[in-house]
């Protein structure tokens, strides 16, 4: 009699641990008493069916799948175990059934159902694993949507939305029954050159942390849990170089990079972390117990699981070289706080039951690991008696992966993304008494290809190109289409110019003479997302320095030289050096690589239909070098004239966004010039629209120590509030303030809240801060503990809570 053949009173009675009305810990301890040793470890790896895939005979020239030298060996011994076999004693996960291949819907769910059974059927227990996928952009499969990149949703400043969009991936992810999504990413920029910027939320934690933390409780409000990454430090590696060392001390981790992950966790109930490749300071993070076990659970009560990010296991041996073989990773790993190894078991294979039994490994190691996965499997029904794979896709039948639901959602995020750095005189290009132009040449590299809005984690970037004939699997417009339907009066000319990449300056005659005959010249330029080196951007494709890509520089200034006003559009994943495009151009537009609806978002916001709302997660720097990669900078790090010939300010500070109307922030009110270092004070300005368009305003609350025992950022964002107004209203927004929003990490590495002096800067960028006052906490210095505000809770209007979101981590 098979898993499957028992009936549900047989279930009952002999498997307790199938039994939903137990506790989950009771159904726990049960099920890992019966397991033997080997059976145990069998629930701590993986199989990635995907991966031994044949490539195809010819992929589309340029799209070659990537050569990635580290990962060759590991990838290729992945995928030499039977499936029979790598389950013969049960599995933990099954890797991206739907994400490593275009199949449909119906495929997928049969693959699905394939799998699931072979999992159960061929070990003695019949345990289902976990299905886990992608979804850094939407759910990473074919035809599914196409959302913005998580850089622009940073650049919403607009937690509830990134919610509602992470609740309309979970659900369709849930509906083919796959039970775990890996994101979101909230690692903090540190350095704009690094390839995987577009799959963050910009340079500011807190800002990462309240964006992040939303999208885990949109996912999770699903059923499906999200995974934090990459813990902790990825995105600081040196030169910022992909897997690169990260030379940072631990009060920095602390202060900026762990917020996020401890935000999400303690807020936002995340489930599920996943280590980073890099070291810090020389400890690979997959085999660091203090990042782990000590600071991860012991501190902050994570009680889920620990994921490894794919293939980190064994490169704690060929890449960190801290183990002398996969073996030695495996324990390494496991003793350190990893509990399931990804995309595939090499590892944390049969070999630890050997080292148990010798004494190399303690018993109580594994049985850790797999308490933790187990429980996580009770949690998702997946030990209930009545559990079947056919069950598991049941609502698979009808679903529309690019629902209209989904394309609105997909729509509101990309209208909200668009930054307008400076309209200058000629956006919009409608209304306000023009008529707009009569002929507009539309250039650029991005103009044309809708592959250009998408990250490296979208399926047309991240697989569609082994594929080839296939197109986008998805209905995307370009800024040409749109731009010709949203000004249908105008003659559109188009020359792309020259490509994202190359030294190709041939069709750079064409484009300016397109320009010349035009009124209007918008030119569209920016990334082309890949992998490993076949993108501008995206995992692997790390920039030298902040130029635009290849020779689009060069074509901006012959463009800007034909004499036709240029309105300048960036569709990018990192910001680029644009002092002299700012300079040479009429206007200058932000675009944060934003997703299948991202050209008509682009068009609206240059005629004027849509108002531009996004303001900047990131700096926009004025020159290619020079530049430091975060607004975070100490008082040494700001601009000491005099003190060296680099001036880093930036061409537009973090936060910046232009508008179609005015705003007026003013009245600066603080309830409590003194406050015990255990304490809250208010903080209330009034906001005024003072143009002529209704139009939304970031409110944006800053922090300054003036005097600390280590150095601090002259200015750090401590919370903020979207408002929306109509001409000439205006409303109160109001800050609570915990002491605990100043506590910082001291000299001796603990968490301090000290007494002193802080400044409150309130404004709407981190450059634009004209409400400013001071605020002394008195009384001893405190180690504030678990449990440490970390939210500045806001209000908006008269006695209302606005969209800044209070306790909901909307601010």
């Amino acid at each position: 009699m098979t898993a499957l053949d028992r009936t549900p009173e047989a279930d009952r009675a002999l498997r307790p641990w199938q039994d939903p009305a137990l506790p989950v810990a009771d159904r726990v301890d049960a099920l890992l008493a019966e397991l033997t040793l080997e059976e145990k470890i069998g629930q701590l790896g993986s199989r990635w069916i995907g991966n031994d895939m044949p490539e195809p005979d010819e992929p589309e020239p340029g799209a070659e799948s990537p050569n990635v030298a580290p990962m060759q060996d590991v990838f290729a011994a992945s995928g030499t175990v039977p499936l029979e076999e790598a389950v013969r004693h049960g599995l933990g996960h099954l890797t991206r059934v739907h994400g490593s291949a275009p199949v449909t819907t119906a495929e997928g769910a049969a693959e699905v159902v394939r799998l699931q059974r072979a999992v159960v059927e061929s070990s003695r227990l019949g345990i289902p694993a976990i299905v886990h996928e992608e979804c850094l952009t939407g759910f990473t499969t074919y035809g599914a949507t196409v959302y913005p990149a998580a850089i622009a949703w940073a650049a919403t400043f607009d937690p509830g939305l990134v919610e509602r969009m992470a609740a309309a991936i979970g659900r369709d992810m849930a509906a083919l029954g796959v039970h775990q999504g890996l994101s979101p990413v909230l690692d903090v920029v540190r350095d704009y050159r690094w390839g995987r910027v577009e799959e963050t939320m910009g340079e500011d934690p807190y800002l990462v942390a309240m964006l992040g933390t939303a999208y885990v409780r949109g996912l999770q409000s699903a059923g499906v849990i999200a995974t934090l990454k990459h813990f902790a430090g990825y995105s600081a590696s040196r030169a910022a170089r992909n897997h690169g060392p990260v030379p940072m001390g631990r009060r920095e981790l602390m202060d900026v990079i762990l917020p996020p992950f401890e935000t999400a966790i303690t807020l936002g109930g995340a489930r599920s972390v996943m280590n980073s490749y890099s070291d810090v300071d020389g400890v690979p993070a997959g085999a660091d117990s203090w990042l782990l076990t000590e600071l991860l659970r012991d501190e902050w009560g994570f009680s889920g699981t620990v994921v490894s990010d794919y293939w980190a296991v064994p490169f704690l041996a060929t890449m960190h070289e801290v183990a002398a073989d996969t073996g030695e990773a495996g324990v390494q790993a496991l003793t350190a706080g990893i509990d399931v190894e990804l995309p595939d078991t090499l590892g944390f294979g049969q070999h630890l039951a050997e080292r148990v039994r010798s004494g190399e490994l303690p018993e109580p190691v594994i049985d850790r690991a797999a308490r933790r996965l187990l429980t996580q499997k009770a949690e998702l029904g997946l030990l209930d008696h009545d559990w079947t794979p056919e069950r598991s896709v049941a609502a698979a039948e009808g679903v529309d992966l690019d629902s209209p639901g989904n394309r609105a959602l997909a729509r509101e995020l990309a209208e909200r993304s668009i930054v307008l750095l400076d309209g200058g005189d000629v956006l919009p290009l409608l209304g306000e008494g023009r008529e707009g132009p009569r002929s507009v040449a539309v250039v650029g590299p991005a103009a044309h290809d809708p592959h250009t809005f998408m990250g490296c984690y979208a399926f047309p970037n991240h697989v569609l190109p082994r594929h080839p004939g296939l197109g986008l699997g998805i209905e995307a417009s370009t800024v040409l289409d749109a731009l010709r339907e949203e000004l249908p009066g105008a003659e559109i000319r188009h020359e792309p110019g020259c490509d994202v990449r190359g030294d190709d300056r041939s069709g750079f005659a064409a484009a300016v003479a397109a320009a010349r005959a035009s009124d209007l010249c918008v030119a569209v330029v920016g990334d082309l997302a890949g992998l490993f080196g076949h993108g501008t951007s995206g995992e692997g494709c790390d920039a030298d320095d902040l130029r635009l890509p290849g020779v689009q520089a060069d074509l901006l200034a012959a463009l800007a030289a034909a004499g036709t006003p240029l309105v300048v559009v960036v569709v990018s994943g990192r910001p680029y050096a644009l002092g002299e495009v700012h300079a040479a151009a009429a206007a200058l537009v932000q675009a944060f690589m934003p997703g299948e609806e991202g050209a008509a978002a682009i068009a609206g916001v240059l005629s004027g239909r849509i108002q531009p709302v996004g303001r900047l997660p990131v700096q926009i720097p004025r020159g290619h070098g020079g530049q430091p990669g975060t607004y975070l900078q100490p008082l040494l790090g700001a601009n000491s004239e005099g003190i060296s010939n680099l001036d880093p300010t930036p061409l537009f500070p973090f936060g910046h966004g232009a508008s179609y109307t005015g705003f007026e922030v003013g009245d600066l009110v603080i309830s409590d010039i003194e406050v015990p270092t255990d304490g809250e004070f208010t903080v209330s300005v009034n906001i005024r629209n003072t143009g002529g368009r209704a139009g939304e305003e970031v409110v944006q609350l800053y922090l300054r120590d003036v005097v600390a025992q280590v150095t601090r950022p002259v200015r750090q964002l401590a919370g903020f509030a979207r408002v929306r107004l109509e001409p000439g209203e205006s409303t109160g927004v109001r800050f609570h303030v915990h002491a605990d929003r100043t506590a910082f990490t001291g000299r001796d590495l603990r968490r301090i809240v000290e007494p002193g002096d802080i400044e409150v800067l309130v404004g709407t960028s981190a450059a634009d801060l004209p409400c400013r006052g001071v605020v002394r906490l008195t009384g001893p210095l405190r180690h504030p503990g678990p449990g440490r505000r970390l939210v500045t809770p806001v209000d908006v209007g008269p006695g209302g809570a606005g969209q800044g979101g209070g306790d909901a981590g909307q601010s």
